[in-house]
């Protein structure tokens, strides 16, 4: 499935965090959202990307946007992932890869690497690619800090 343009409704979901809680996209929009897809929680880059949105989380929260991180590992896996590197934020669970095709992030053998950026009416601002997870940390502020402005 092709990927949401910027400027375009970004498609809703109700997925599971890490503690079996359903979230939805609804309910995150109370204030700009940060929406990560990654690959797979222990993994090298995913693991160095979630630690930078981790590291980078106080200066999204001072523009006033949430950071949510989603692959498709089950729930307790996430539980795991969120423990042993102190990651404050949700990680939610698309174990079917509908959210992930509705973004259209699901790759032939892997969810891909893309952050979205979306302002709290729902709208994609930003749409980061790119297998540098570093990058996606440093265009998300900047998207979010246009938010703003």
């Amino acid at each position: 499935m092709a990927s949401p343009d910027v400027g375009e409704r970004a498609p809703p979901f109700q997925l599971p965090d890490e503690t079996g809680a359903v979230r939805s996209l609804e309910e995150l929009l109370d204030q700009p959202l940060v929406l990560y897809f990654y690959p797979s929680d222990f993994t090298p880059g995913c693991t160095r990307e979630a630690c930078q949105f981790r590291d980078e989380l106080p200066a999204f929260e001072q523009e006033g946007a949430h950071v949510v991180g989603v692959s498709p590992d089950p729930p307790e896996e996430h539980a795991r992932f969120k423990k042993e590197h102190d990651l404050p934020f949700p990680l939610l669970s698309d174990e079917d890869n509908e959210v992930a095709n509705a973004y259209g992030v699901q790759g032939i053998l892997r969810t891909k690497r893309v952050t979205f950026v979306i302002d709290q009416e729902g709208t994609i601002r930003a749409r980061i690619k790119s297998l540098l997870p570093g990058k996606h940390v440093v265009e998300a502020r900047e998207a979010v800090e246009a938010l703003s402005t």
